[in-house]
């Protein structure tokens, strides 16, 4: 069974071939399904999460930097992604340990997408846990 690339295509399929082997008596074949079914999903709420946060930071640095421009949308997006990254991280706890790093290693990219969405350079240089998590965005 090609385990790695049915996890990467379908959870659902990779969990009902594990089931039929463990029905089969397959068990060693069924644990192989199982550790890459765990691999695959891991890969898919790190994805998720990294993928909220360079949402709302590129926003949050759009906001700053067209003051404007803010609208509700940005508002409404910006709370979004918040909700959306304290759900990923109620779900999947060990994952809040990554957080403070990805900011830093995610700010260069957001820059360069809200750069690139505004037509225009910004004079943001980072962004704090604060500006991020916390600091409230309304018109």
């Amino acid at each position: 069974m090609k385990w790695q690339e049915l996890a990467a295509t379908s959870h659902y399929q990779t969990a009902v071939k594990v089931q039929q082997n463990l029905l089969q008596g397959n068990t060693e074949e069924a644990i192989v399904g199982i550790e890459e079914l765990v691999e695959a999903l891991s890969r898919a709420d790190r994805r998720a999460l990294r993928s909220q946060l360079l949402r709302l930071m590129t926003h949050i640095i759009k906001r700053e930097t067209q003051p404007t421009q803010r609208s509700r949308s940005w508002a409404a997006t910006i709370e979004n992604a918040r909700i959306e990254i304290e759900s990923l991280l109620e779900d999947e706890p060990d994952l809040r340990p990554i957080v403070p790093t990805w900011l830093k290693e995610l700010f260069e990219k957001a820059r360069r997408m809200a750069e690139k969405e505004m037509g225009q350079t910004t004079a943001i240089a980072a962004l704090t846990w604060q500006q991020v998590f916390e600091d409230e965005y309304d018109l």
